[in-house]
């Protein structure tokens, strides 16, 4: 019987990060048209990996790389995500007068709040998502939504309902986070 052959060692974090460091930078730069910003992704991707190693093996360079570029996707999409969110946050301001405009402070706290409700429905199947914001900002019935996304009234119920789990769940954990006196993750 032969014995399998050995399996290559998990690189460590230097070497690929000595290996790939300036190939994902270039690619971001690339993809984002901005030295800086393609620099704080390639260094947070490399931060997360450290946090939290591969769970599959990144022994050769085409996979460390394919790995890499899949990270650093969604983090240029979270990216893009998060400037929307201003933007349309800095519009708003710039719509209102001067004089009931919020403190920089203020401003700020809700931003920081329009990003997590972002991510939260990101977080959400896109149908479920749909149908809460339809429900709550468009404050539309369970029939009328159906009709929009094509279900039954008792499948937006559903849908509203896991969304509000989603939201108490975690309004819980900011909640629980504030009491320890730290940030919520």
């Amino acid at each position: 019987m032969t014995a399998a052959p050995p399996l290559s060692p998990q690189p460590s974090i230097d070497a690929l990060y000595i290996d790939h460091h300036a190939w994902l930078k270039a690619w971001l730069q690339r993809r984002l048209g901005n030295a800086a910003d393609a620099a704080d992704l390639a260094h947070d991707a490399f931060l997360r990996l450290i946090v939290k190693p591969a769970s599959r093996g990144l022994a050769s360079g085409p996979e460390a790389r394919a790995y890499l570029r899949a990270m650093a996707q969604g983090m240029c999409i979270n990216l893009w995500r998060r400037r929307e969110i201003e933007q349309a946050w800095l519009d708003t301001l710039a719509a209102q007068p001067a004089s009931v405009a919020p403190s920089a402070e203020r401003q700020a706290v809700v931003l920081q709040a329009l990003q997590e409700i972002a991510a939260l429905l990101q977080s959400l199947p896109a149908k479920a998502s749909q149908a809460f914001l339809l429900s709550a900002v468009g404050g539309m019935t369970a029939a009328e939504i159906g009709s929009e996304l094509g279900v039954s009234s008792r499948m937006v119920r559903k849908y509203v309902a896991q969304a509000m789990l989603r939201c108490i769940q975690a309004q819980a954990a900011h909640t629980a986070a504030g009491l320890r006196g730290m940030p919520p993750d």
